[in-house]
């Protein structure tokens, strides 16, 4: 099993007296664990980052661009979350084969484990498709940094995570950030929303990062539970199951909501025609996937202190990109939420570098 790199462990215990000195011994530490590792781990490392960087904010923005340009469904969304689930598995199955392992065994525990989180995620794909629709991209992508608060609680009860000091001041500080997006949202809809769709948004997308960070704990808990273990292969196989599932789930929706017909009807109206239609959903599809897939490679490859770090960044590159693409509204309260969440991961990140320091 792939241990996490911690520069800090290669520092030795004598702590340099001066800043000088403290900069020399973090670019050894630094240096030292670039040379730990092949260059081919720090190429799919820095693939692995840019694809949460980049594919995460564009399935956003895209998500968005669907509902200014003419489209309606939420389950049209929902379904386009999930319906890339073959993506990783093209990864899985050639490692199979290269590296000579075999697939986990299903067993009945195993299979209803993937089965719920399937539904799960189904449910949850559907609400954000809900905050995406009444909402801005930058406040959506704001609102979904929650799922950090939830994430905690639920791993704290339901696999016994701690919540240190640091955990603690970053709920705080996001609930905060939360309430100051809630008091400005006079300012922050656009025209043809109303109130009563803002609010649902609101309280749907705030819905679904709770729901997120209840399916984030359950994954964990399977690992630990059912699985035993946490290598790529397992990550995947565990993706690629869940995904299928929901996609299962949505479809289910989708036909009973008639809504495989209303994509003939919204690429005949939507802005720029069918083939602008059809780009928005392949390209929502392909994204979405190498988002999750960039993030499962960071996970395994790096810590989960690396993915906090690079989770972190993307919220506010979603919310530039979206005020300068999609010309979202930006009003100074909105800077400043956006301040304190990030403010409010930096938190979370620290002292989850420290736990993880301090056990090792």
């Amino acid at each position: 099993m792939h241990q996490p790199l911690i520069m800090s462990e290669i520092i030795q215990d004598e702590r340099p007296r001066s800043y000088g000195e403290k900069l020399d011994a973090y670019r050894a530490a630094a240096w030292a664990t670039y040379k730990s590792k092949p260059m081919s781990h720090w190429i799919l490392l820095t693939l692995s980052s840019g694809a949460m960087l980049i594919a995460f904010p564009a399935s956003s923005l895209l998500s968005r661009v669907y509902y200014s340009n003419g489209g309606t469904s939420k389950w049209i969304i929902s379904w386009v979350a999930v319906a890339g689930w073959p993506i990783p598995a093209l990864v899985l199955i050639p490692m199979y084969a290269v590296l000579g392992i075999f697939p986990t065994p299903l067993t009945f525990n195993l299979v209803i484990s993937y089965i719920t989180l399937g539904f799960l995620s189904a449910a949850d794909n559907l609400m954000y498709a809900y905050g995406y629709a009444y909402l801005p991209a930058s406040t959506a992508s704001l609102l979904g940094s929650t799922s950090l608060i939830f994430s905690a609680i639920f791993g704290y009860f339901l696999v016994k995570n701690k919540i240190n000091a640091s955990t603690i001041n970053a709920i705080v500080l996001i609930t905060a950030a939360m309430a100051i997006i809630a008091l400005d949202s006079a300012s922050d809809r656009y025209g043809s929303v109303t109130d009563k769709q803002y609010a649902m948004g609101f309280v749907w997308n705030v819905l679904g990062s709770m729901l997120h960070g209840l399916i984030f704990a359950l994954s964990e808990l399977v690992f630990v539970k059912l699985l035993g273990r946490r290598s790529f292969h397992v990550v995947l196989e565990q993706q690629v199951m869940v995904s299928l599932f929901a996609f299962m789930f949505t479809t289910i929706g989708l036909v009973l909501n008639n809504d495989f017909q209303t994509m003939a009807s919204e690429a005949t109206s939507f802005k720029g025609g069918r083939s602008s239609y059809l780009s928005v959903l392949i390209w929502g599809v392909i994204t979405f996937q190498l988002g999750v897939l960039g993030a499962t490679a960071v996970l395994f490859l790096a810590s989960t202190v690396l993915a906090g770090v690079v989770n972190s960044i993307r919220v506010p590159l979603t919310s530039i990109a979206a005020v300068i693409l999609l010309n979202d509204p930006m009003s100074g309260f909105k800077i400043l939420s956006l301040v304190i969440t990030f403010w409010g991961f930096g938190s979370y990140i620290y002292g989850n570098y420290h736990a993880s320091k301090d056990s090792s």
